[in-house]
């Protein structure tokens, strides 16, 4: 099953793959996790801040395909690799995302991830209150 592309469909597995290696690229972020043997998996994530239905399928389409071709080739083995849209990312020509999807994987293959995403939102950590 190493060559096989399957498809995660449960939110834990890409809840898992947000602890995993990110790298970012301007059309979209790759998320890379070891899946423990089940092979090259991949999951797809399109918010609602993209854009309205039609939108947001024309992104997912693009993403399909592109990891479709890319995946099997130059995925990692038994790794997750999820792909979230970012709001650049649908007037980016096709071939330039195939380019930066590359550049993603090789980067996450070397173990070179971005650092974590800083927080949204105005949450504190628990010792910082206000008083």
């Amino acid at each position: 099953m190493s060559d096989a592309l399957s498809v995660m469909r449960k939110r834990a597995d890409f809840l898992a793959a947000n602890r995993g290696l990110r790298v970012a690229r301007p059309g979209f972020v790759l998320l890379a996790r070891p899946n423990g043997g089940l092979g090259k998996r991949y999951g797809i994530t399109v918010t609602k801040r993209i854009g309205n239905a039609v939108v947001r399928n024309r992104m997912k389409r693009r993403f399909r395909e592109l990891l479709r071709a890319a995946l099997p080739e130059y995925g990692l083995a038994d790794h997750d690799h999820v792909l979230i849209a970012r709001e650049g990312g649908v007037e980016r020509d096709f071939a330039q995302l195939g380019e930066e999807l590359s550049a993603a994987l090789s980067r996450a293959a070397e173990g070179k991830g971005d650092p974590p995403r800083r927080r949204r939102g105005g949450r504190r950590p628990a010792g910082k209150r206000a008083a």
